[in-house]
């Protein structure tokens, strides 16, 4: 089996802030003199237990970034260490509420800035960046239409989607839809976190309210057939992060993860490692265990890219060079 770092990857769940490397954040605070300490641990990585302590440990390290410039570094960082690990595409979850507060103008220059940077890597390290705009599901509604209007200006060949993310646990997936239809009326594509902390439900209303075609996460439709049968026959892809799944307790063990299960069973599923320093993993990581858990093999993996690469928000010319590349 060839070595996992070196297979040829295709990511669609990545939080941009989320993959800051902590010696980037606390490089940054010391910078802006911004005492955020206290979010680490005695070894240097981000420190929380559980997932709404993560939410405010990630918030926490967002309160560094506060300039176009800090997002090109920002990004810039991400994409090689992405690039390591054999990432050839990967989408970016980012949100407007930490660049320039979902304003619209203030969102043009940070995005930008995270444009240039994406295309000196692509020069440099061969990975693709391309953009899918979150709103935060915790701060409401309202504060998701603001974000959609930021990704209705914005919509594009580098901005190709839009999804939610943040606290699942608070409101339905029904109470997005017009920020999600403001989307869908720009042309763009839509994806959403679901079934990762609720049950089955949450990914029917994710398809059903949202019209999403692809799910964050989704591993509780396991818990329901009926739903498992009807994501495979519309094709729903899920962007499952099991490194993730595992630290945060959505499972257990990787031994207990419903990847392998959902994958036999028809559904489409795709891996992605969701915030990777956070949770101590990579793409290389990943592969790593899905093989030894698993015994998924090169072809496993192969198949597994094409499908990324298949469901990927891209232009078509962009999908066939990533798919070029694969073959490769």
């Amino acid at each position: 089996m060839t070595a996992t770092a070196d297979i040829p990857k295709v990511e669609l769940h990545l939080h941009l802030e989320g993959a800051a490397p902590p010696a980037f954040i606390r490089s940054l605070a010391k910078e802006k003199h911004i005492d955020i300490s206290g979010i680490f641990d005695e070894n240097g990585g981000y420190k929380f237990e559980g997932f709404v302590p993560f939410l405010r440990t990630y918030e926490a390290a967002c309160t560094v970034l506060q300039t176009p410039k800090d997002f090109y570094r920002l990004t810039k960082a991400v994409l090689e260490q992405s690039a390591s690990h054999g990432v050839i595409y990967t989408e970016a979850f980012i949100s407007p509420d930490f660049c320039g507060g979902n304003d619209v103008e203030a969102w043009k220059d940070y995005m930008a800035a995270m444009q240039e940077a994406a295309a000196e890597m692509e020069a440099s390290d061969g990975i693709i960046l391309r953009g899918v705009l979150t709103c935060i599901r915790h701060e409401g509604p309202e504060t998701a239409k603001l974000a959609a209007k930021c990704a209705q200006e914005t919509a594009g060949d580098w901005l190709v989607g839009f999804g939610m993310g943040g606290d699942e646990n608070l409101g339905e997936q029904a109470d997005f839809k017009y920020a999600f239809e403001m989307a869908r009326e720009a042309g763009l594509r839509l994806t959403s976190h679901a079934g990762e902390w609720g049950g089955p439900k949450e990914v029917r209303d994710a398809v059903e309210h949202l019209g999403v075609e692809r799910i964050g996460h989704g591993v509780h439709a396991i818990q329901d057939m009926a739903l498992v049968e009807e994501l495979a026959e519309k094709e729903i892809v899920l962007e499952v992060c099991p490194g993730s799944n595992v630290v945060l307790g959505v499972v257990k063990r990787w031994q207990d993860h419903p990847i392998e299960q959902l994958r036999s069973e028809g559904v489409k599923v795709t891996v992605s490692t969701d915030d990777p320093p956070f949770f101590h993993t990579t793409m290389s990581y990943e592969y790593d265990m899905l093989a030894k858990t698993f015994g998924w093999d090169d072809a496993r993996f192969t198949q597994i890219n094409r499908t990324a690469a298949e469901a990927a928000f891209c232009d078509e010319t962009t999908r066939a060079r990533v798919l070029k590349r694969l073959e490769n």
